[in-house]
């Protein structure tokens, strides 16, 4: 128990910072905007949003899976799988373990079942791109990486996740 009190607060902390600065930005300049005009210019504005805002995600969700190749176009470096090694170790260890055998500090503190990313049989039949929209939007109660990270920092940690069944 005494672990999560170690962890979880930097985790509440992720969790609720923005995920992009335009958004926070245009959120704020809107409403000043809207109580300087006359009432029914309030109500035309989110009127006016609601259309792209309800269709922008569902574009957005929909293009990330269609995008996502089920090869990894990312040829690795050892600059880039040092930073892999780093982002696992600050994001994903506490749960899968150093070495990817599953037993991170949290696993039993949280009740998880953790498979052994160091088993062949783990990955087997999991594409390069399955790998990556697991990282990118989670699964369960994985957290997703989401927007925190850059598509080749991602594409990074599959090659390194693959790696651990090959050691």
């Amino acid at each position: 128990m005494l672990k999560l009190l170690f962890v979880l607060p930097p985790l509440l902390l992720l969790a609720l910072l923005p995920q992009g600065t335009s958004a926070p930005a245009t959120q704020t300049a809107q409403p000043i905007q809207a109580a300087q005009p006359a009432p029914p210019d309030q109500a035309a504005a989110p009127a006016q949003a609601s259309p792209p805002d309800q269709a922008a995600p569902v574009d957005q969700a929909a293009a990330p899976a269609a995008a996502v190749p089920a090869n990894n176009p990312v040829k690795p470096t050892a600059e880039s799988q040092a930073h892999a090694a780093a982002t696992f170790k600050i994001d994903c260890a506490m749960c899968h373990g150093e070495n990817g055998n599953g037993k991170g500090d949290l696993v039993s503190d949280m009740g998880l079942s953790m498979k052994d990313l160091r088993e062949p049989a783990t990955l087997e039949g999991k594409t390069d791109g399955d790998i990556y929209t697991i990282i990118h939007d989670g699964k369960g109660k994985m957290p997703a990486e989401g927007d925190r990270a850059k598509p080749d920092d991602i594409w990074n940690l599959v090659i390194l996740v693959r790696g651990f069944a090959k050691k």
